[in-house]
C-alpha cells in the first residue's frame, strides 16, 4: 500500500479573531500547490483515494489535483496520527491513499510509520511523503518512496 503525506501549501497567517480552519492560500501557496498537483498527476494512479482536512488551505491545495476528493472532518489540524491511519485504513487499502493534512501530525505520522517512534520530523509546507507498505521475504516493511517539496519543482 502506498501512503502519501501531503501538507498544505502556504497559508495566510492567522488575523485576530479568525477561524484557523478559514485560513487561505497565499498566492505562494497557490503556485506551489499547482506545481506539486502536476508532479502527483504524473505519478498517482487514477485509484489512488484522496483525503482532506476540512481546512480551507487544504482544501485548495488538493483541488490543484483536480481530482475527486474527501473531506474527512477528523483530520483537522492536531488530529491524533490514528486518526489518520483509520482514515487512510493503512495498511490494508487496496489502493493508494494520499491524505491532505497539517503539521506537526504528518511529521509525526511519518516518524510513526518509517522509524516506529512518534516524534516530530518536518513536513515543509506544500511538501510530499510517499511511503510504501510491502510484504518482503514474509516479513511487512515500511519504505521511503519519495519525498519532495514544491520549491525544488
Amino acid at each position: 500500500m502506498d501512503l502519501i503525506l501531503w501538507r498544505h501549501a502556504e497559508a495566510e497567517v492567522i488575523a485576530p479573531g479568525q477561524d484557523d480552519l478559514q485560513r487561505a492560500l497565499t498566492p505562494k501557496g497557490e503556485r506551489q500547490a499547482r506545481r506539486m498537483a502536476a508532479w502527483l498527476n504524473h505519478r498517482l494512479p487514477a485509484t489512488t483515494r484522496v483525503l482532506v482536512s476540512p481546512a480551507l488551505r487544504c482544501r485548495q491545495t488538493a483541488e490543484a489535483l483536480g481530482r475527486e476528493v474527501r473531506i474527512v472532518p477528523t483530520l483537522a489540524p492536531d488530529a491524533a496520527i490514528s486518526t489518520h491511519i483509520e482514515a487512510a485504513r493503512w495498511p490494508k487499502a487496496n489502493e493508494p491513499v494520499l491524505i491532505c493534512g497539517h503539521q506537526p501530525t504528518l511529521g509525526r505520522l511519518a516518524a510513526q510509520l518509517l522509524a516506529g517512534v512518534e516524534q516530530d520530523w518536518a513536513v515543509k509546507k506544500g511538501g510530499v511523503w510517499w511511503l510504501r507498505w510491502r510484504l518482503r521475504e514474509g516479513l511487512a516493511e515500511v519504505t521511503l518512496h519519495a519525498v519532495q517539496g514544491p520549491d525544488a519543482l
